[in-house]
């Protein structure tokens, strides 16, 4: 095993272990924010900080590698540039957060799991396993894997935008979302993503895909089910058939 593999495989057991406590705390941001965690920042700089590595570090990696790139592995990184494009730039940009503010270590804490993250995805693809070729994308593993990849990314900004659009004139306060996969499940923003780097994970056939497709379950799966209690606890007429993050199974 070399240093890269003990490296990521760190990385993953790290996330394992991270799991049972982000399960049990709430992250204290967005409609769970709270000043017990320290300095509070306004909510679209927090935003733009914090995912800006995640947009900048693994492209970086992968563009200045002296190794000879295939187009196929710039085209998983074209992929990974636009879903943290949106997300570092067009998103905080269009979220109606009437001054909203998050906790400086969460926007931190947040901050360095994306530069680790892009290290992890950079150095792969960029110096590991840099030369997928043309043949890779007639595998089932590509095929199945973009398709998978395409929908949670469908799901995912679909999601997002339908939850700007429900705060669009309102001062403050939430309602109960009613349209598309919310009509399944409390979270789908969350589950799309989710979805989208599972596909990636299987479009690559990586370690590193892997693993962001396990740290990303970490994450959103605890913030989706206290989402879910949130929501039944502030709406009585909540719909009880509505499950957290994973259409009727959780």
């Amino acid at each position: 095993m070399d240093n890269y593999e003990i490296f990521v495989y760190s990385w993953i057991i790290i996330g394992i272990i991270s799991f049972p406590f982000i399960l049990k705390y709430d992250a204290p941001y967005g409609r769970h924010t709270s000043n017990k965690w320290g300095p509070l920042i306004d909510n679209k700089i927090a935003w733009i900080v914090m995912e800006l590595p995640a947009l900048m570090v693994c492209p970086l990696i992968v563009f200045n590698s002296d190794n000879a790139v295939s187009d196929v592995t710039m085209f998983f990184i074209i992929l990974w540039a636009i879903h943290y494009f949106n997300r570092s730039v067009i998103f905080p940009l269009r979220i109606k957060t009437k001054k909203k503010k998050m906790p400086l270590l969460i926007a931190f804490l947040a901050f360095l799991f994306n530069i680790v993250n892009g290290l992890v995805n950079g150095i792969y693809f960029g110096s590991v396993n840099y030369d997928y070729s043309v043949s890779w994308l007639s595998s089932p593993e590509f095929i199945i894997g973009l398709s998978v990849f395409l929908f949670g990314f469908y799901v995912n900004n679909k999601s997002d935008s339908y939850l700007i659009s429900l705060r669009k004139g309102k001062e403050k306060g939430y309602v109960i979302p009613k349209a598309g996969f919310f009509k399944y499940i409390s979270c789908p923003n969350f589950f799309g993503e989710i979805v989208e780097w599972l596909g990636f994970a299987i479009m690559t056939w990586s370690i590193a895909g892997l693993a962001f497709f396990l740290w990303t379950f970490f994450n959103l799966v605890p913030r989706a089910l206290s989402h879910h209690r949130w929501y039944k606890e502030t709406f009585p007429d909540y719909p009880v058939e509505r499950k957290a993050v994973f259409p009727f199974i959780l």
